[in-house]
């Protein structure tokens, strides 16, 4: 089941509104998952400084002076954006390796969402609605965001387990489907030295990306390869810092539809994702093409 939504703005007037814009399309797709439910948002990068996103179960006392604690241990600035039960943490950008290393040692039950100059992922069981609220998506500006409400069939009902999945700075991944071959994919992933925090599926399709363009690839060459790499059926929407990807398999038996204006590019699993957003009335609307790359970049 599941339901995946996914916005990418053109116009950049509209970025204040993304957040908005998106948590709306995601409470569309309730129905379609209402196990737990997840935003990656891209927001405007700042130079030389990185993002990184953390979740706590005890934000209060994790969060009150984790900062101050790292920026300590790093002899740098650190700040704080607190977002309900996540925050993001600003640090310079050629301090992000030894942040997360010192975070274990500073605050044990601090995880990690993502990383990056861009990215900030939100997700947490529950319902869509309730996701929302509590992180305070509809508030959030940005210049391309992904979403996912999930219906759990093949492993636990978990934040960890909950989409997006981040594997690689400024790279996320949404799924709808499921790998036949993940397993092998995952094995040899591992061997080239990738670590796995779950045991789902997407997270080794969101691997297997990072991997390809750890390689060189782009984000639409990379999801070239997975055609050829992935088993199963599937439907990804797939994100990096100024870009935004659609793929689906040869057989496509997951529901999809696009839209396109001049001003955004939209996906969802289904049209009434899209029907709350400004202009589809004048959108050109389509289902996306069998094993075909769809790739948008700023």
């Amino acid at each position: 089941m599941c339901g995946i939504v996914g916005l990418f703005l053109k116009d950049r007037a509209l970025e204040p509104d993304l957040g908005r814009h998106l948590a709306a399309m995601l409470v569309t797709m309730t129905d379609r998952g209402p196990d737990s439910a997840g935003i990656a948002v891209y927001a405007a990068p700042q130079p030389g400084r990185a993002r990184l996103t953390v979740t706590s179960a005890a934000p209060e006392a994790d969060f009150a002076t984790l900062a101050e604690d790292l920026g300590a241990a790093l002899a740098t600035e650190v700040t704080l954006d607190r977002h309900g039960p996540a925050a993001v943490l600003h640090l310079p950008e050629d301090r992000l390796a030894e942040a997360r290393a010192a975070l274990p040692g500073l605050r044990p039950g601090v995880g990690v969402a993502s990383e990056g100059r861009a990215i900030e992922i939100y997700k947490e069981v529950g319902r869509p609605a309730d996701v929302a609220m509590r992180f305070g998506l509809a508030d959030m500006a940005g210049s391309h965001g992904i979403g996912h409400t999930r219906m759990a069939t093949e492993s636990a009902v978990t934040t960890a387990g909950a989409h997006p999945f981040s594997t690689g700075p400024d790279q996320c991944l949404v799924h709808n489907g499921s790998l036949s071959n993940h397993n092998n994919v995952r094995r040899r992933l591992r061997h080239g030295g990738m670590d796995f925090a779950t045991d789902n599926d997407s997270e080794v399709a969101a691997a297997y990306l990072t991997h390809r363009m750890a390689k060189g690839d782009d984000l639409g060459k990379a999801l070239e390869h997975a055609l050829h790499d992935l088993d199963g059926f599937y439907t990804f929407v797939v994100g990096t810092a100024d870009g935004f990807g659609v793929l689906r398999d040869a057989i496509a038996c997951k529901p999809a539809v696009m839209a396109e204006t001049d001003q955004w590019v939209a996906f969802g699993s289904e049209y009434r994702a899209l029907a709350v957003l400004p202009g589809i009335e004048g959108a050109r609307v389509w289902e996306p093409e069998p094993a075909t790359v769809y790739f948008w970049r700023h």
